[in-house]
């Protein structure tokens, strides 16, 4: 059924909670993908058809979606009703463009992405060709395990989508145990950097900081770091700037050399973010009140001749 098909009358269907019962397909089976195909089998969808190429991807495919046919991208867009495009977001506009020049029949078809920088306009492709178009975002990070889909419990969607699909967009959101957040196509590039600032970038701040903490004997850095990163994540979302805390917030400048002087013998690779963390966590705390003008300049004396 396409999710422009209607119920006859009478129909025990006559108030469904989703516009229809919907074929998926699934082009690019990885991590989110497949997250997001078993979360919509639980709500009564059907996963007809997948593509995926590396091994990894089809592994997931046997464990997660078991008895899902693989096919190719133009074979999973004929046989579904909703195509997830769950590729990588440099990849998406050239398998877009690919996708429609086939002429596999796309009208009424939903095309959706997962792609959190794109909107709808790389969909254009598709949607000049018929295809109604969807961007639905899930705001979490995958690991390829099968407990991702229980991830998506209570998560935010960054959707986009023309406005006689919002209800669409967001009836396959709720369905998928997420809440959608309506982003307008003229915003997402600031909305994905500021998902991936926080994100990706604390990744790479906690193994740092990890690999810092065993040069200086901690047995068990992710024990030490547990506590300390919790309280912190939760005092920001609660209190903003003003959980500032720290040798930066207080303006303890012979602390802040200390650290310049040993992240540069221990970690240089790690020196330029340190100074970059340092300097726009000092210009916060001086906005917030939280430091006086004079020792924000003291740090900043202290910041800025190393980076030159």
């Amino acid at each position: 059924m396409r999710a422009d098909d209607q119920p006859a009358a009478g129909s025990a269907a006559a108030d469904p909670p989703h516009p229809a019962q919907l074929a998926v397909g699934i082009v690019g089976a990885g991590r989110a993908g497949t997250a997001m195909a078993v979360a919509l089998t639980r709500a009564g969808h059907r996963v007809v058809a997948v593509s995926a190429v590396s091994q990894a991807s089809l592994s997931r495919i046997s464990q997660s979606l078991p008895g899902v046919r693989v096919v190719r991208p133009e074979q999973v867009v004929e046989a579904a009703d909703l195509v997830l495009l769950t590729v990588p977001d440099d990849v998406l506009p050239g398998l877009v463009t690919g996708l429609a020049a086939t002429g596999v029949p796309m009208d009424g078809r939903l095309v959706a992405h997962a792609s959190g920088r794109h909107g709808l306009a790389v969909l254009d492709p598709a949607v000049r060709v018929g295809a109604l178009p969807l961007a639905l975002h899930p705001v979490m990070t995958f690991t390829g395990r099968p407990d991702d889909a229980d991830k998506m419990t209570g998560i935010s969607f960054g959707v986009t989508a023309p406005e006689p699909l919002r209800p669409v967009a967001e009836a396959l959101v709720v369905e998928m145990g997420g809440e959608p957040v309506f982003i307008a196509e003229d915003k997402r590039g600031i909305y994905h950097a500021g998902l991936a600032s926080a994100a990706n970038h604390l990744v790479t701040l906690v193994v740092q900081s990890g690999d810092l903490l065993v040069q200086a004997g901690v047995p068990d850095p992710a024990r030490m770091l547990g506590p300390l990163l919790g309280a912190a994540l939760e005092n920001v979302l609660a209190l903003g700037d003003l959980a500032l805390t720290g040798p930066v917030a207080r303006g303890d400048a012979e602390t802040v050399a200390a650290h310049v002087e040993v992240i540069a013998a221990a970690a240089p690779e790690a020196l330029g973010a340190y100074l970059a963390l340092a300097r726009l966590t000092a210009d916060r705390a001086l906005a917030a009140g939280t430091l006086t003008s004079a020792d924000a300049q003291r740090l900043l004396g202290v910041l800025s001749g190393p980076a030159a």
